[in-house]
């Protein structure tokens, strides 16, 4: 089979990011200056480089946190309008200790602001499908397995 003869593949656009919580079981959400909308740490991940470090790379960049984010949650099949197909990769950062929080430094300029939200109010700070992602990742953390989503939602 020739190039020519190649059924067309998807070439969606990857993203990674890592679900921080607080010893009250509170998510952490960042709020980027070119966003209408909160979100979670993370950002694209660049040729070459793997989810995993793109998501270690991101929170440094945007945190000042050199963490070792532990194992994928979810990984969410998102394709948007104006953007295409997406994967995004949602990595368990773990509990930040208030000195891990004290060391937080916006040191790239994107985000404004960070707080801890209870679960029951993410919607309050984001589009539906970032919300039902969170909180399947959050589902995959308690329950010890990772999952797989399609526009934030496990498949039934």
């Amino acid at each position: 089979m020739t190039a020519n003869e190649m059924p067309p593949m998807a070439t969606p656009r990857v993203a990674a990011g890592a679900l921080f919580f607080d010893t009250e079981g509170r998510v952490l959400l960042v709020k980027p200056h070119y966003k209408n909308h909160w979100d979670i740490p993370g950002g694209y991940v660049e040729p070459g480089e793997s989810p995993r470090a793109a998501c270690i790379r991101e929170v440094a960049e945007e945190l000042g946190l050199s963490v070792d984010v532990g194992p994928h949650l979810v990984v969410d099949w998102a394709p948007a309008d104006n953007e295409g197909d997406k994967i995004l990769f949602i990595f368990d950062g773990g509990t930040l200790s208030e000195d891990d929080q004290r060391r937080i430094v916006f040191r790239d300029g994107e985000l404004a602001e960070w707080r801890f939200v209870a679960a029951d109010d993410l919607d309050a700070y984001g589009p539906a499908r970032l919300t039902r992602r969170m909180r399947t990742a959050a589902t995959a953390r308690r329950r010890g397995r990772a999952a797989y989503a399609e526009h934030g939602s496990e498949p039934v």
